[in-house]
């Protein structure tokens, strides 16, 4: 019996950090309210994942320009 997917196998990445983390804690929300089916919780928590790790390394992104711009080597930074 073939498992039907409620989530697309690669959802768009979020525009912002902001944006992620208002989409994550959207997300956290209607988990936490129990009303949505188990497939739908366990989607959430996939897509809750995706959010996270994009939102840290934003912020691991950010953390290493800071430590260029502390050591007071102001060098062009490119994010990779």
């Amino acid at each position: 019996m073939p498992k039907a997917s409620a989530v697309p196998s690669k959802l768009p990445e979020p525009a912002s950090y902001e944006a992620a983390l208002e989409e994550l804690e959207q997300l956290v929300g209607r988990i936490e309210s129990g009303q949505l089916p188990l497939d739908q919780m366990l989607a959430g928590y996939q897509r809750g994942a995706a959010l996270l790790a994009f939102c840290r390394g934003r912020l691991e992104a950010v953390q290493d320009q800071i430590k260029v711009l502390d050591e007071g080597a102001l060098q062009p930074w490119t994010q990779e």
